[in-house]
């Protein structure tokens, strides 16, 4: 029997949840590939994982002994996941639904490593069919959930089944619908996509947020090299793919690495948030209303700055767009990892100031 909380029995667990884990991300769970592979090894050799590999894809599910297991350990947890007709258990193979079943594990990964709860059992059900859901206290956010928790609740999320999300995720200052493109641009329906905007605003109204609460957007995808591929696209052929609109206002960008994991962190921190704020603008003036394009603050000079930290794709193309159309100049601030794509993707004539991530994990995490 695997010890409850071990690495392998965590890898069981994830592979769980999303179906089919895949051989790519084995690198962000373990400490080193060696370590990796030898626990692979010995879960193969105790039958309690396969490797699938077909269309180009590799990744590792779970066997019956293994789902068994899961399901003795932890009912509450995983009868959703491992019983039944379920995409997690009874798994398609069609590339484009193993894709997705990736992509989750993926996202799954990166809400670990940024220490958000996300597992059936571990958050209030706020999406039961009841007429007395579960309630949420604000204190215990930030938690996600699953698109497939939101629609249990049946015929009043028909409107939305076709949405791209993988889930929301309940931060203490506003809502995140998350969805992952990957390396490649996703798949969008801009209507679907609104009334997802609009069906979180209605349902999420006084539970947990007083009043209406603001819905962003994170688009998780490989590296930063896919948020150029994003913020340049124009929906291809058929305008079916992504493209900036006006489904949400704010639409972040987090790559599925260490970066956006701290990013995520940060995300979902207001008051670090708050706090980084007021020290990047410190010796800088308060934004001028009368000013022609969106900023947060202006230097002595008058030039407009913008906190780009958070990869709010829809601000900086605004900020960009602004500026050339008035033709000034502008200050821009962002973390290391992210200037080569802001200074391949911006036209306008902008001067950059940098954060070191390393150093801001050190200050406002107290990592080593």
């Amino acid at each position: 029997m695997i010890k409850p909380g071990s690495q392998k029995f965590r890898f069981l667990e994830l592979i769980g949840i999303c179906g089919e884990f895949p051989a790519s991300q084995t690198g962000r769970l373990f400490s080193s590939p060696s370590y990796a592979e030898k626990v692979i090894t010995e879960l193969k050799a105790e039958k309690l994982i396969r490797t699938h590999y077909k269309d180009r894809l590799r990744g590792y599910r779970l066997t019956r002994k293994a789902k068994d297991m899961l399901l003795s350990c932890h009912p509450e947890r995983f009868q959703y996941f491992l019983t039944g007709n379920t995409e997690t258990n009874m798994i398609r193979s069609e590339p484009f639904r193993r894709v997705r079943l990736h992509q989750k594990a993926q996202t799954y990964l990166t809400l670990s490593h940024a220490g958000i709860p996300f597992y059936p059992d571990e958050k209030p059900d706020i999406f039961s069919r009841t007429d007395n859901p579960d309630s949420v206290n604000q204190r215990s956010l930030p938690l996600f959930y699953s698109s497939r928790e939101i629609k249990e609740l049946g015929e009043i999320t028909t409107k939305i089944k076709n949405s791209r999300s993988m889930g929301i995720l309940l931060a203490p200052q506003c809502v995140f619908a998350l969805y992952n493109t990957g390396n490649g641009i996703l798949k969008w329906e801009y209507k679907t996509e609104v009334r997802l905007n609009a069906f979180l605003q209605y349902y999420l109204q006084d539970h947990p947020y007083p009043g209406r609460p603001q819905i962003r957007a994170v688009m998780l995808g490989d590296n930063m090299e896919t948020a150029f591929k994003l913020m340049t696209s124009t929906g291809g052929y058929r305008r079916s793919l992504f493209m900036l609109d006006t489904s949400f206002e704010h639409f972040h960008f987090l790559p599925n690495n260490p970066e956006g994991e701290a990013l995520l962190r940060l995300l979902t921190d207001p008051k670090r948030m708050a706090q980084l704020d007021r020290l990047l603008l410190s010796d800088q003036g308060s934004p001028r209303s009368e000013f022609p394009v969106e900023h947060d603050a202006v230097l002595a000079d008058g030039t407009p700055t913008l906190l780009a930290y958070d990869f709010d794709m829809q601000r900086i193309n605004r900020f960009n767009t602004g500026l050339n159309v008035y033709g000034i100049c502008g200050n821009l601030i962002c973390f290391d990892f992210q200037l080569p794509v802001l200074k391949e993707y911006l036209s306008a004539n902008i001067q950059f100031s940098c954060i070191d991530l390393q150093k801001f994990k050190r200050g406002f995490f107290h990592e080593p």
